[in-house]
């Protein structure tokens, strides 16, 4: 019976019996591809080559040197010099093995280095780039065979590295990731830690050097490119202390110190503000102009200059520093919160909760303007935004009401109840419209109006009436009961069929009006009309529309009381 070789990597098996006089031999190159899976042999790639051929066994061994192959080793370090990305197909197809694969090619022409890509059928290649080595094994599925990183998904108990590591994909760790040592200011992309930072993140980009963002990949902090600034694009909620120990004096240009009496205290000097917070803008957004105890918030914050001229560190307990590279900096610790700032009565008004970055803010917000910059959305407990179609958004939501206004006295005026559109107006609440036009303008109105399609054309000023039939509003006539309910007045004309304002209560001008003060006012017989008179035609019907307040301006409140003449 002839010798029989191993599926993947020729190993001779010869048969009871056989090959007498020759064991010795065939044992040698047997045991020479053994040894060959324990070292590595560097192959080196012809020049400028676009392909190549890794052999593991031949398609049909013999026995000889040509059971020896370069794909034997397990460890392959491919040389030679490219001017392309180079395909190396394992051979043959069939065959599974693994391999630890080091490309060491060096680049011939000027726009290297160049990958290695290794491949065994039409299946899935790795591409290993230059000065890189990957761990890969072959599933020898015949033509549609794959090559497969065998450290694709790599789990590790504990990794350490005396040099660098870089990832072309995630790195994802189930413990901490514990920097050592300092960032450069080279560092693309690097985090660090040192004694007196902490944890450092430095970065480099085109827009932002950093830039910290949510899960669904929204920017949620940015430090702009070349900057110290940081812009917050979301919510900023606090909780903490900022411990200054020592008074500031009259003569500093920028500083944050602490007195018993005094509480947290920010002193500066300048010839209009001596404290100034500005925008990026350049555009005032709080001032304490000079020698005065007022604080305007403009808009924006900018500071004029808030010089503090030394780094803070971890240990401080109350502390505003400067870096060139951190820029301000307030510092602080306690064991509930890293910075509080309170009022002179020592109680919280804005709070960094210890070791977090959220603030919280105690009581009320009072800005010359607060500008929300973003929508709302539907989960929003209590939220205010903006669009441009919608503007000012107010959203919230509650188990009784989504929106509640209150009074100065923590009284209800009026609620939007849970899930609803309804706007409901709390016990004893009162609606003031506007003083009525006593002083105004011609042709004004202030009061409850709707807008009401006309079955007929009405003229300014024009009292009107609903159609029995169709609830168009027509000219109202006290000549007769259908026309005699007046339900208010048309501030302006109202063509037929049109929609037009209707003033249903409150207070209208017309400078053409000669009306005795305080005269009641009557629905005339003459469509439209209103009259000092009662009218008296007999089946003609009595309403009264309202009292002359002025001879030019009129309180409009229909009567639902209709009278006929007898």
């Amino acid at each position: 019976m002839a010798s029989s070789f191993t599926t993947h990597l020729g190993i001779e098996e010869m048969a009871t019996g056989e090959k007498s006089g020759t064991w010795g031999t065939i044992s040698n190159f047997n045991w020479d591809i053994m040894d060959r899976i324990a070292t590595y042999k560097a192959v080196a790639i012809t020049t400028n080559a676009d392909t190549a051929t890794l052999t593991v066994r031949e398609a049909s061994p013999g026995t000889g040197t040509e059971n020896l192959q370069d794909g034997m080793y397990r460890v392959i370090k491919f040389t030679g010099a490219l001017d392309s990305n180079c395909t190396v197909t394992i051979a043959p197809n069939t065959t599974q093995v693994f391999f630890i694969v080091i490309n060491a090619t060096t680049d011939s022409g000027s726009s290297g280095p160049y990958s290695v890509i290794l491949s065994q059928g039409t299946g899935a290649n790795i591409t290993v780039e230059n000065g890189k080595s990957a761990v890969v094994y072959c599933d020898g599925a015949g033509g549609g065979a794959a090559v497969i990183d065998a450290l694709s998904n790599l789990q590790l108990a504990t990794v350490t590295a005396s040099s660098t590591i870089t990832a072309s994909g995630d790195i994802t760790s189930s413990g901490t990731l514990n920097a050592l040592g300092d960032t450069s200011a080279s560092d693309k992309a690097a985090i660090g830690y040192t004694s007196a930072e902490g944890l450092i993140i430095t970065g480099q980009g085109s827009t932002n050097d950093v830039t910290i963002k949510n899960d669904a990949d929204a920017d949620v902090l940015e430090i702009p490119t070349g900057t110290t600034n940081v812009t917050v694009v979301g919510d900023i909620t606090a909780a903490g202390t900022v411990g200054a120990t020592g008074d500031t004096a009259a003569g500093d240009d920028a500083a944050i110190g602490y007195t018993s009496a005094e509480g947290i205290i920010i002193t500066g000097q300048g010839s209009t503000s001596d404290i100034t917070i500005k925008n990026d803008a350049d555009a005032d957004v709080l001032t304490v102009a000079t020698g005065t105890t007022n604080v305007d918030i403009v808009g924006d914050v900018t500071a004029s200059t808030v010089n503090a001229d030394g780094d803070t560190s971890a240990g401080d307990d109350a502390a505003m520093g400067y870096t060139s590279a951190e820029g301000l900096i307030l510092t602080g610790q306690g064991s509930t919160n890293d910075v509080t700032i309170k009022n002179d009565a020592d109680a919280d008004v804005l709070t960094i909760a210890t070791g977090a970055t959220n603030v919280d803010i105690v009581g009320d917000v009072t800005a010359a303007t607060i500008n929300a910059d973003g929508d709302t959305s539907a989960s929003d407990n209590a939220a205010m935004g903006y669009t441009a179609a919608e503007g000012l958004i107010l959203t919230g939501q509650g188990s009784t009401s989504d929106i509640t206004f209150k009074n100065d006295a923590d009284a209800n005026v009026f609620s939007i109840p849970t899930g609803t559109s309804i706007l409901r107006l709390s016990d004893a609440t009162t609606v003031d419209m506007s003083t009525p036009l006593l002083a105004g303008t011609d042709h004004t109105f202030t009061g409850i109006t709707a807008q009401m399609l006309a079955g007929g054309a009405i003229s300014a000023f024009d009292l009107v009436c609903i159609h029995t039939t169709t609830s168009e509003v027509l000219e109202a006539d006290a000549s007769a009961y259908a026309t005699a309910r007046v339900i208010g007045i048309a501030p302006a004309a109202i063509s037929d069929t049109a929609t037009g304002t209707i003033l249903l209560h409150g207070f209208i001008r017309d400078d053409s009006w000669s009306w005795t003060t305080g005269s009641t006012l009557y629905l005339s017989e003459t469509a439209g009309a209103m009259t000092h008179t009662a009218p008296s035609t007999d089946g003609a019907f009595v309403l009264v529309v309202g009292v002359a307040l002025s001879p030019d301006v009129v309180y409009i409140n229909p009567s639902m009381d209709v009278i006929e003449r007898a």
